[in-house]
């Protein structure tokens, strides 16, 4: 299967729990899947087959809800090309 990204912002609402320890709990669920991976400041980057990655979104989205989120929006982007893709390919030049 070809490698794709998916970028993937969580954006918990809570009257009562902390929106970054709820993104904490997302990013831990990602950290536990084996999945590559990047945090970014607004969102983070996934990197592997499709559909092992769409699983790691909905697994997010739920683990937000069971730590207290209240509800939960998801921005998912997807860069899926039949040859794969990478992380690296994307945003190497600009590591230093």
């Amino acid at each position: 299967m070809p490698i794709s990204n998916v970028g993937l912002q969580i954006l918990p609402f809570s009257k009562e729990k902390d929106t970054y320890g709820l993104v904490d709990e997302a990013i831990k669920v990602i950290q536990e899947s084996g999945v590559k991976y990047e945090v970014t400041a607004l969102e983070t980057i996934l990197e592997g087959e499709l559909d092992v990655l769409l699983d790691v979104v909905k697994k997010t989205v739920y683990a937000t809800v069971e730590a207290g989120a209240d509800e939960v929006a998801a921005e998912v982007k997807i860069h899926f090309r039949p040859q794969g893709t990478s992380i690296e390919e994307k945003v190497g030049k600009y590591r230093k």
